[in-house]
């Protein structure tokens, strides 16, 4: 995968693929009609599967490192599911979202890596962006859904910066291991509820989220992790929620309100400026 761009602007680029990647998340989900469980696990399992036959094993190269990042990502994804469950989705997303704040303390506290003046500027438009992103669609919630949607802030963070120290290995090991694991946490959930009716598109929805959206997803991030700073990589991240609308309207027709729009374009300008801005400070990042 490697290009002919400099090693920061490369992999910047890939994780605006991974974004991409990530955001069709809603639009399948909306296919859909299975309970939140059965749709992680089983695209959990997929990905571990899809990972699998491009790796080729399953002995791992564990490490503090990848042990840790698997933890982090295995508890993001069901944090997730069950927020999801227990407050409204415009809550779960805006709060899981505030990760890039807790990264920005995290790689300056473990990973040493300095915040530059760009980078900061865009952290903080890019809160005032996802704030009017879900204006219109926030509500008070429950207090359990938001903590565990706040909590999943926590680990998601945790993830850029346990598989930040793995630049020097293969970060995409701990993808592996924690969709193994959330696969199997998810799956346990789901056989204990009804299960759904099996159809044509709904297969395709649950292979492409497997396959593309996280499976896919996960080689992009693997690669782009190894030559960004955590805050830039998980800024970047922050598109996922802009671009999902996007594939909604274009696909369903479901059109985007003023404020996804405004809020959608104040996150994709500062976080674009930031990222050609840290992608000239390559001895920094390299």
């Amino acid at each position: 995968m490697e290009t002919r761009f400099s090693p920061a602007l490369s992999g910047a680029l890939a994780m605006v693929v991974c974004g991409f990647l990530w955001s069709l998340a809603g639009l399948f989900i909306k296919v859909l009609n299975w309970n939140p469980f059965l749709i992680a696990g089983l695209r959990s399992l997929i990905a571990f599967l899809f990972l699998l036959a491009l790796v080729g094993t399953v002995r791992l190269q564990w490490s503090k490192a990848l042990f840790g990042a698997a933890l982090a990502n295995a508890a993001t994804m069901l944090l997730f599911v069950a927020a999801n469950k227990s407050t409204t989705a415009a809550n779960a997303i805006l709060l899981q979202y505030l990760a890039p704040v807790f990264t920005a303390a995290f790689s300056v506290l473990f990973l040493k890596e300095r915040l530059y003046r760009e980078q900061v500027l865009a952290l903080l438009m890019t809160i005032v962006g996802m704030v009017v992103l879900f204006l219109d669609r926030l509500s008070p919630g429950q207090l359990a859904g938001n903590l565990m949607a706040l909590t999943s802030a926590f680990t998601f963070s945790l993830m850029f910066i346990f598989t930040r120290m793995q630049k020097d290995g293969d970060p995409l090991h701990s993808f592996m291991a924690s969709h193994a694991v959330a696969a199997v946490v998810a799956l346990g959930a789901a056989a204990f509820l009804p299960l759904p009716v099996f159809t044509g598109t709904a297969l395709a929805s649950i292979l492409a989220l497997g396959v593309v959206q996280i499976g896919l997803a996960s080689l992009f991030f693997s690669y782009g992790i190894k030559r960004v700073s955590a805050v830039t990589a998980n800024l970047i991240a922050v598109i996922e929620p802009v671009f999902n609308p996007v594939w909604v309207f274009l696909v369903l027709g479901e059109t985007p309100s003023a404020n996804t729009i405004a809020g959608g374009a104040l996150i994709l300008g500062s976080v674009t400026a930031a990222s050609l801005i840290s992608a000239r400070r390559i001895p920094k990042y390299a």
